[in-house]
């Protein structure tokens, strides 16, 4: 079974003047990402504005991403949609491109019931070879992703994971006692990554490791080794930083702070904007305030 590690980066789109996706930006993201402590970059998910991101992009940024990574991390596609066929056919094409795996979100805005929900990943995991992190983001989809439902699409062979950001630790606690040996739970939310490694779960989909990946692989470790301590006093230095990258929507205030960092990944595409000068502000400090210790 492909094992995609403890940091798996929700990784930016970075686009340039005219906001086209920038190669030689995407290559530099790679690069930092890579040698920050990254396990696996997760391509055109939430953070990287898939929304707007037309076929042709994506399947461009997800051959991109293979060929420079060189498998010195994996690559994870984000395929999913509201649209079961279109699912299918993106996640066959990133298939062939070489991806190590899939990210399928619930489906948004058309509100499907947990069967129809459940029908959805089963077509899209009985059209693939490659294993499937399901993921749950009740915030952005309006629809919760149930326990019942996660444990019966557990089943599959290749559904072997799940992003879970719906914040409920206890559903989390019950996946990890109910689910098959070996299903692995990553949490959505940086700010709950220790404490769904605490419970069980396997690591995290980042969004603040563009920012502090090697500070949030430290966390993780420690506790791996069983300093339990100190990747608690980690978190809680962490935690303004986990907070207010979540500002406003996401990835405005990551890609405003990779800027202020000196890794230039241009700015967002409409109906998203840029972050306002007292986002700006605030996200500087917080910046500074973590430097300065």
């Amino acid at each position: 079974m492909t094992d995609f590690g403890h940091l798996l980066t929700a990784m930016v789109t970075p686009f340039n003047d005219k906001l086209e996706i920038d190669y030689e930006k995407t290559k530099q993201l790679i690069e930092h990402l890579i040698n920050t402590g990254t396990d696996t970059l997760v391509v055109c998910g939430t953070t990287g504005e898939p929304a707007t991101l037309s076929k042709e992009e994506k399947l461009s940024l997800y051959k991109f991403v293979v060929e420079q990574v060189q498998e010195r991390c994996k690559v994870i596609a984000s395929t999913g949609s509201n649209d079961t066929k279109s699912s299918i056919e993106l996640t066959q094409e990133a298939q062939n491109i070489g991806v190590d795996g899939i990210l399928l979100v619930v489906p948004y805005y058309n509100k499907p019931s947990q069967e129809g929900l459940f029908q959805h990943f089963k077509a899209i995991a009985n059209s693939t070879e490659l294993p499937i992190m399901l993921y749950n983001i009740p915030g952005r989809s309006l629809v919760d992703l149930t326990a019942d439902t996660i444990l019966r699409l557990s089943q599959f062979r290749n559904i072997t994971s799940i992003k879970e950001a719906s914040g409920d630790l206890s559903k989390v606690a019950y996946l990890l006692e109910k689910a098959p040996s070996g299903f692995k739970v990553y949490s959505g939310d940086d700010s709950l990554a220790l404490p769904i490694l605490s419970i069980g779960g396997h690591g995290v989909v980042s969004v603040a490791s563009h920012i502090i990946g090697r500070e949030i692989k430290t966390m993780i470790t420690s506790f791996l080794k069983g300093k339990v301590g100190e990747s608690a006093d980690i978190h809680r230095m962490l935690l303004p930083i986990f907070e207010g990258l979540l500002i406003t929507t996401n990835p405005s205030p990551v890609k405003y702070a990779l800027e202020k960092q000196g890794i230039s990944v241009g700015s967002v595409r409409l109906p998203l904007v840029p972050v306002t000068e007292s986002e700006a502000n605030l996200i500087t400090s917080l910046l500074e305030d973590f430097h300065r210790g």
